[in-house]
């Protein structure tokens, strides 16, 4: 087996099935969001996927779904402001769920008894359309002084969904999951796509080692920019001094096990799984991973 054959296996292991129960959960849950949404606040509201699910970027380690509930320019019904809107999603889903406040989006778990707390893998992300009732949105930020992001849902989803490097992109995902690397995720799909732009038909492992040899020799340099709006919203914060540091050294201790043990040693044995075993095979392929020491700790 080459090394891109065994990628490509690995990439497998980690595609959700469309008919499985991880999707078939997700996609429950958003249709009970959605119906709890139109509910109060009526018809007005675009919601529809946004995230990996919408790109195409999905791992079975850590997959998450965005809702997006995005509000005609002129419509009033959620609130007058971005804060009121954002504010007044939250308490309509409080109803049913523990909500979790994030940067500008809503956290969904679970706030029945038996199952207290239980994460449904949901972000609700609200805003409000800039012109009529498409394109560019100005979403709510709980920190900045603008206290907004402008932003286009389409043009990220596009951004990574016509980059050529979407196996890339999953598979950072995962070495993302399996080192703990401090950094969303949004920035690391942004990385990559910058980082291989002139590497599209390179060999997967040629890519990744080039990404990982990035990370190590030039983490004092890397940028990245919102493809929606590259100079009105400051992504620095998202490749902090701390944040590159970590990159650099999780890179470097990639790269020498990568050289030392192969490629099973970062990702893991995979194990061909018949129909019957693929609730079981995540347990089996984490089971058989490599833990490596971590001298470095993070929030």
């Amino acid at each position: 087996m080459t090394d891109n054959d065994y990628l490509q296996d690995v990439l497998a292991s980690q595609t959700l099935d469309p008919d499985g129960p991880e999707l078939k959960a997700l996609q429950d849950e958003r249709a009970k969001v959605e119906k709890l949404l139109r509910n109060k606040f009526g018809y007005s509201p675009t919601i529809k996927y946004g995230g990996s699910k919408a790109k195409g970027t999905m791992i079975k380690v850590s997959y998450d779904l965005d809702i997006i509930e995005y509000f005609p320019h002129d419509d009033t019904s959620a609130g007058e402001t971005l804060e009121e809107i954002y504010n007044n999603t939250y308490n309509a889903l409080c109803e049913d769920y523990l909500v979790e406040r994030k940067g500008s989006a809503l956290r969904l778990k679970d706030k029945n008894q038996q199952s207290y707390g239980t994460d449904f893998h949901i972000d609700v992300v609200p805003g409000r359309y800039i012109d009529g009732d498409e394109g560019d949105v100005f979403l709510y930020r709980s920190t900045g002084e603008k206290k907004r992001l402008k932003t286009n849902l389409d043009v990220h989803i596009a951004h990574v969904k016509d980059s050529g490097v979407i196996d890339a992109i999953r598979l950072m995902k995962f070495w993302r999951v399996l080192n703990a690397v401090p950094i969303k995720n949004f920035a690391l799909d942004l990385l990559t796509i910058k980082l291989l732009k002139n590497l599209k038909n390179s060999p997967l492992s040629d890519q990744l080692i080039h990404i990982w040899e990035e990370f190590r020799d030039n983490s004092d340099s890397l940028s990245i920019e919102d493809p929606a709006n590259p100079a009105g919203n400051d992504l620095s914060e998202m490749l902090s001094t701390y944040i590159r540091s970590c990159l650099k050294q999780i890179a470097t201790s990639t790269l020498i096990t990568l050289e030392n043990s192969g490629w099973e040693a970062i990702f893991g044995k995979v194990e061909k799984s018949s129909d019957d075993d693929k609730k079981a095979s995540l347990l089996r392929i984490a089971a058989t991973l490599p833990r490596q020491s971590k001298p470095w700790s993070y929030g």
